[in-house]
């Protein structure tokens, strides 16, 4: 490991434009994408902002830890799916849920009552052929200017990118996974 001095001096100059609401992206194959969010959502809170949470691939009546922490907090999230593609049993199905639940998370980002939208997995839907991009995009343009909105998953289209004030991209380094560990209850859930 290198040493290095400590900054003395900001990094970058202090922005001088206008806060606005930021369309903010987490992709990539490594982990930490939703969580990210999360924090964004719990720091939000915290501040006594409203935050509505919308997860595309959870059930309604899914109970991770992030649900039973959230309703602790009254912090709505909502699950709109059926489960992941691979737990389906009807694909179809699993795209109208997406449809559906894209139809109340643009309601809640066009209204502006919300501070931060977490669309938490839109990726999947988006890039199975469940939701057509260009309506996001659109919605994402024409929302509320104060309304900040975080989208989350793997592979997020190139178009979504350019839209977007900031995109981090968690990168896959090592993963247990990969050397047989599976999923653990309060790291994965």
């Amino acid at each position: 490991m290198e040493i290095v001095a400590p900054p003395t001096a900001p990094e970058h100059p202090r922005p001088q434009g206008q806060r606005r609401g930021l369309v903010i992206v987490h992709t990539g194959h490594g982990k930490g994408k939703s969580t990210a969010a999360f924090g964004l959502a719990l720091r939000a809170h915290g501040r006594g902002k409203a935050v509505r949470i919308y997860q595309f691939m959870k059930v309604p009546t899914a109970r991770f830890g992030e649900h039973r922490v959230f309703e602790q907090l009254g912090l709505p999230i909502e699950g709109l799916g059926d489960g992941f593609s691979w737990k389906s049993r009807d694909l179809a199905h699993s795209a109208r849920l997406a449809r559906e639940g894209w139809a109340r998370a643009e309601a809640t980002l066009r209204a502006g009552q919300h501070f931060l939208v977490v669309l938490d997995e839109i990726m999947y839907p988006l890039r199975y052929g469940w939701l057509p991009l260009q309506p996001v995009l659109q919605a994402l343009r024409e929302r509320p200017a104060h309304v900040h909105v975080v989208l989350t998953g793997r592979a997020a289209p190139a178009e979504l990118i350019d839209l977007a004030d900031t995109v981090t991209e968690m990168a896959l380094v090592k993963h247990h996974h990969h050397a047989g560990v599976p999923a653990q209850r309060g790291i994965e859930d």
